[in-house]
C-alpha cells in the first residue's frame, strides 16, 4: 500500500503530509469515515474540539487495530477555551473524548486578537509538550505579526501553521514567512468550496494530462510545493481517491499553471484570522 511522505518539524518529530480531515462531519458519521481513512493508507487525522466529534475520532482510534506510533492525531484548542489555565483544562477534555494520554499535534485554532489571549494560551501549550503530554505544538488562523509575537515572547516557534490554502487562495507571502522560521505550513479546504476550483478548465486540462481527477491534481499540487494537506470526504470512493493523489506526480508546467490561478484575498473563503473574532 501507498503511504504519505513525512515531513520533518522544527522539533525533529515528523507529520505524514498527506491526512484526513473531518471537519463538517457529525460524531457517529466521523467514526465510520476515519476508520474507512485507515484502511485507505491513511494515518494522519485532523480534529478539533469545535468539530464535535472527537469522540467518534477516539473510536474509530480504538477499532482500528493500529499502534499509537503508526497514527498521527491532532487537535484543536477553541476559541472559548482560549487562556492559561482554561487551555490546560480543554485540553484534557479533548484527551479523554478522543480516548489518548499522549497527543501528536495540538493547535490553537485561531488567532482571536481582539480577545489577546493567544500568548497565554501559547505558554499552555509550551507546558503541555514539556510534560509530555503533546509531541508538537502548532497554530492555526494566525497572521504574520501574530506568528512573531508568539516568536518573540516566548522564544518558541510554531512546528506549523494551518491555514485556508488552495489554487485561488495560495498564500504564497505567509508560507513564505513560515519557512523562514522553520514552520510548516498546512492547508484547510485545500480543495476550495463549492465545486468552483475542481471545474475549472486549467485544472480539468491537467487532470486529463494525468489521467487523474481533479481533486488528485488539486492535492498533488500541495504536495509538490511542500504544504501539509488534509482533504475531506464522506464517501469512501472519493476518500481511497484522494489518497491515491499521492501516485499523481506533477511537472513544473502543471505547477505553475496551478499556482497562477491565484486571487489573492479575492480568493479567500473563510474569515481573515487578521480581524476575526467569533467564540
Amino acid at each position: 500500500m501507498t503511504s504519505s511522505p513525512n515531513l520533518t518539524f522544527n522539533d525533529g518529530n515528523s507529520i505524514p503530509q498527506l491526512g484526513y480531515g473531518v471537519w463538517q462531519v457529525e460524531d457517529d458519521v466521523a467514526e465510520k469515515v476515519v476508520r474507512q481513512a485507515f484502511e485507505a493508507g491513511y494515518r494522519h487525522i485532523d480534529t478539533a474540539k469545535i468539530y464535535g466529534n472527537e469522540a467518534g475520532v477516539g473510536r474509530a482510534i480504538a477499532s482500528s487495530g493500529l499502534k499509537p506510533e503508526e497514527i498521527f492525531i491532532t487537535t484543536k484548542l477553541w476559541n472559548a477555551d482560549q487562556g492559561y489555565e482554561s487551555t490546560l483544562a480543554a485540553f484534557e477534555e479533548s484527551m479523554d473524548r478522543l480516548g489518548l494520554e499522549t497527543l501528536d499535534l495540538y493547535l490553537i485554532h485561531w488567532m482571536q486578537p481582539k480577545q489577546d489571549k493567544f500568548v497565554d494560551t501559547w505558554k499552555a501549550l509550551i507546558e503541555l509538550q514539556k510534560r509530555g503530554r503533546i509531541k508538537s505544538i502548532g497554530v492555526s488562523n494566525f497572521s504574520k505579526e501574530g506568528l512573531q509575537r508568539l516568536i518573540d515572547e516566548t522564544g518558541v516557534v510554531p512546528a506549523i501553521h494551518q491555514i485556508e490554502l488552495h489554487p485561488f487562495f495560495n498564500q504564497a507571502e505567509l508560507r513564505d514567512f513560515d519557512a523562514s522560521h522553520g514552520i510548516l505550513t498546512q492547508a484547510w479546504s485545500p480543495l476550495g468550496q463549492g465545486g468552483e476550483l475542481l471545474e475549472n478548465a486549467a485544472i480539468a486540462q491537467i487532470a486529463a494530462k494525468h489521467g487523474a481527477t481533479p481533486a488528485q491534481v488539486v492535492i498533488a499540487w500541495h504536495l509538490a510545493i511542500g504544504n501539509v494537506v488534509i482533504p475531506k470526504s464522506v464517501t469512501e470512493s472519493r476518500i481511497q481517491e484522494n489518497f491515491a493523489a499521492l501516485d499523481v506526480t506533477l511537472d513544473e508546467a502543471d505547477i505553475e499553471a496551478i499556482t497562477g490561478l491565484d486571487r489573492g484575498a479575492e480568493g479567500r473563503i473563510g474569515p481573515d484570522p487578521a480581524v476575526s473574532d467569533f467564540a
